[in-house]
């Protein structure tokens, strides 16, 4: 039993582990994704000005002028944000070591040229296909942890200072190089780009089933692993061009907040009395596309409150599927609300999520008073 049980803890704390190493590659992703999705943003809002060169539509084929300099800035921004993302999980797992070979070996396999050349090599066609973020994710993770394997190498002393930044580097480069490009690189490279089209051809009903999904899974554990798996879905589709599903994550992780402070506002007989200054304090949170401003609520009330912003979230980013809305920002909320395709959609869903979660709060709540007799710990976790 005990030989069972440490084993479960060490695949616990492993998997724990690669957890955090992917949300240190995600963190230093944002920035990059925000600069690129921003910038080339505002190079098609410059391209609708009348004293502007083009339109959106012919933006890029104009060099020179102001739209086609913001969008080569944004267009840096996210090519760069995939290799950034392998770079940066690699860090996590070997520190400096591990961060040259998991940039080098993701941005690689994001050349349409070697994975095309890859797969005559191995008889595949893969024309036009190149890894994404699937292959950023295997690419760090592998350069992590042969780095960190060779870090442990009991090497010379005459060596030693040359093994973080030559060897080590060099070396991991080497040896995943082969694997990474050869074995890994297409068949990940095909099923992302076979993702990309599915994807870019959901209409309908299909894309409305993509935002519910994805809008339970932002409201289920409010900035925990199930909401990072969301918002990473959403953010690298950004690169690909692809921002509907961007807006349905932000307006879903917006809705939890907003619709518990609307709730508490309307109806503050349903909730402890020292919970309006949580109410206060999500709205800016809310409209901040911070989804935590909902923990203090979920906390106190799980079995209600949870079912009720799961809903809540995933008809707002739902109804933005279905209608068309698109943002191209990874994060900034109501803040970045000048670059979203179709800004009254946008808008429209979050005031439908939050009208629907404070809805169902307010009606599935008891009263404050009620509660607090028939369950004493209520108010004392409140």
């Amino acid at each position: 039993m005990a030989t069972k049980d440490q084993a479960e803890n060490r695949l616990r704390s492993h998997v724990t582990s690669v957890k955090e190493d992917l949300m240190t590659g995600v963190s230093f992703m944002i920035p990059f994704v925000t600069i690129g999705g921003i910038f080339t943003a505002l190079a098609f809002l410059v391209a609708e000005l009348p004293w502007t060169v083009g339109d959106t539509e012919t933006v890029f084929q104009h060099p020179g002028s102001l739209g086609w300099f913001l969008g080569q800035v944004g267009g840096l921004g996210l090519t760069i944000m995939i290799p950034v993302l392998g770079g940066y999980i690699a860090y996590a797992i070997a520190d400096k070591p591990g961060l040259a070979p998991g940039f080098i070996l993701a941005y690689a396999i994001q050349q349409t040229t070697i994975i095309v050349q890859a797969g005559e090599l191995v008889g595949i066609s893969s024309e036009g296909a190149s890894a994404g973020f699937l292959g950023a994710i295997v690419a760090g993770l592998l350069a992590g942890y042969v780095a960190k394997w060779m870090k442990g190498w009991n090497v010379p002393s005459s060596v030693q200072p040359m093994m973080p930044i030559l060897v080590i580097p060099v070396f991991t480069t080497a040896l995943l190089a082969p694997l990474v490009i050869l074995v890994l690189g297409v068949p990940i490279a095909l099923a992302d780009t076979a993702l990309t089209n599915t994807l870019e051809g959901m209409q309908g009903s299909n894309a409305v089933i993509l935002g519910l999904i994805l809008g339970a899974m932002m409201a289920f554990d409010m900035g925990g692993p199930v909401n990072k798996v969301a918002y990473v879905f959403g953010t690298v589709l950004v690169a690909d061009g692809i921002y509907g599903p961007m807006a349905a994550v932000m307006i879903a992780g917006m809705t939890p907040p907003l619709g518990l402070a609307l709730a508490n506002f309307v109806a503050p007989h349903k909730f402890a009395p020292e919970m309006k200054e949580n109410a206060i304090a999500a709205v800016p949170m809310g409209l901040s596309f911070i989804t935590e401003g909902a923990i203090p609520y979920a906390a106190a009330d799980p079995l209600r409150v949870i079912p009720s912003i799961m809903v809540g979230s995933a008809v707002a980013a739902g109804s933005a599927m279905g209608l068309g809305v698109g943002m191209p920002a990874p994060h900034g909320g109501i803040f970045v609300i000048f670059v979203a395709e179709n800004i009254i959609g946008f808008l429209a869903c979050i005031a439908l999520g939050t009208l629907v979660t404070a809805g169902l709060v307010a009606m599935l709540k008891p009263d404050h008073e009620e509660a607090t007799a028939d369950e004493p710990e209520a108010g004392a976790a409140a």
